[in-house]
């Protein structure tokens, strides 16, 4: 790695580069800011909230600053930019998917935006139809869908064959009003899982991640005309659904994500490879993480494994340049968090582990629900782990177990949970909540 410190590039409106030193969990007393949650598991892609005091405790009518109903279906996240809250759904009924903006103050609906019209997608029972969760800059939200025209082709990369509907991703932007602003194609996709792609902002970009069972892609549109800047091939034609994370790593921006097959670095501004390893298996659904010195990723099917690696490779790496590995406590849908010394992850059917981060010692092993999809969020020094049945369990990382707080709400849940304003924002599969009273 050499002498340098890596870095974590935050993206806001005014300063599209602003680096600092992640201290949320580290400093869980330190008097911090509040901050928008922008995109796909906050600021920096990662679960992490700099806000030293968000609820801990709730319940379906304690602590509720407002609960209020959303239309249609859909597992994407909720998006905060100071006193608004956006939010995709789809109605079946009328095969369209919708973008919405919401007052944060009261929860009201200030404007609703049909951004697709098509016949639904097939999909895997665990996916959406509205699953990419949108990202803003302060002046446009960003969005992503697939359109569909009804026809169907057999579907690769299964079991038993089946119809699968191929398709067009749809990119779009539209203002804090909700008007659009632009629309782009940046290319096919066809999966028999469905489709999930979260726009990723960096700089003057909005990127995103093709791979599909196809002519899989990266691709970086202008984020204020939608212009294709840059797109380049993925090798192996293998769907995933991984959002990468940018960060600063060897005195080289790299994009990292798993997927296709492969773990692979990329220059966010060029699409230019920096570095790429075989595996660890062939699909892939959870965000990687990393804690400034190592990335982790958890992966997925059919073989699942803990990784920590090092970032500083060039070309084709292999086993070198993995710091550890795990094979029991992986997960496939939930990302993972790192917290201070501390690597945490819950398992698809509920069983969480914790690790020390530099060495994968695990700590320990604790059952925490029946079911996960939502990945958890940090706040204060402390990890959110948000279950299918609407159970929130709040954790402090340590050698030893510590259940600070166990929240029901009572709803199903699939979407992960947002953190701005001193609030918790919970989507259910019927509602929209926010926790707690701050002012966003």
């Amino acid at each position: 790695m050499g002498s340098e410190e890596p870095t974590i590039i935050v993206l806001t409106m005014t300063h599209p580069l602003l680096l600092f030193t992640l201290v949320a969990c580290a400093l869980p007393d330190a008097p911090l800011a509040a901050e928008n949650w922008n995109a796909w598991r906050g600021p920096r892609g990662d679960g992490t909230s700099r806000e030293a005091h968000a609820p801990v405790r709730w319940s379906a009518t304690e602590n509720v600053a407002w609960k209020v109903p959303v239309p249609g279906d859909g597992h994407a996240s909720p998006i905060i930019w100071d006193d608004r809250v956006f939010l995709v759904t789809c109605l079946p009924d009328r095969q369209e998917r919708m973008l919405l903006g919401v007052d944060a103050a009261t929860g009201r609906t200030l404007w609703q935006q049909s951004v697709v019209r098509s016949p639904l997608e097939t999909k895997h029972q665990l996916n959406s139809h509205a699953s990419s969760t949108p990202a803003t800059d302060g002046e446009l939200v960003y969005v992503a869908f697939l359109e569909v025209d009804g026809r169907t082709q057999t579907a690769r990369n299964v079991s038993e064959p089946r119809p699968v509907t191929p398709g067009q991703v749809v990119v779009a932007a539209y203002d804090f009003e909700g008007h659009r602003r632009w629309v782009a194609r940046p290319g096919e996709f066809v999966s028999v899982h469905g489709f999930c792609s979260c726009p990723l902002l960096f700089e003057d970009l909005v990127i995103i991640n093709g791979d599909h069972d196809g002519d899989s892609y990266l691709a970086a549109l202008d984020r204020g005309t939608g212009r294709t800047v840059w797109k380049v091939p993925r090798e192996n034609q293998t769907r995933s659904y991984v959002t990468p994370i940018i960060r600063e790593f060897g005195g080289r921006t790299q994009m990292i994500l798993s997927g296709d097959r492969t773990v692979a670095s990329y220059d966010p501004r060029t699409g230019g490879r920096h570095w790429i390893m075989d595996g660890p298996t062939e699909q892939f659904v959870a965000s990687p993480v990393d804690n400034g010195e190592l990335v982790f990723l958890t992966a997925g099917f059919p073989d699942k494994h803990l990784l920590a690696i090092r970032p500083d490779g060039r070309g084709r790496i292999g086993d070198e340049h993995i710091a550890w590995r795990e094979r029991e406590g992986a997960s496939y849908v939930p990302s993972p968090i790192a917290c201070g010394d501390y690597f945490l992850v819950t398992s698809d059917n509920g069983i969480a582990s914790c690790f020390v981060a530099k060495t994968g010692e695990r700590v320990w092993r604790e059952r925490l629900g029946r079911h996960y999809s939502a990945s958890p969020v940090t706040a204060g020094g402390l990890v959110y782990f948000l279950d299918d049945d609407g159970v929130t369990k709040v954790v402090r990382p340590g050698r030893e177990f510590e259940l600070v707080a166990e929240n029901h709400l009572g709803e199903a849940c699939s979407a992960s949970p947002a953190v701005s304003g001193g609030s918790v924002y919970i989507r259910t599969e019927r509602h929209l909540y926010r926790i707690g009273f701050s002012e966003p």
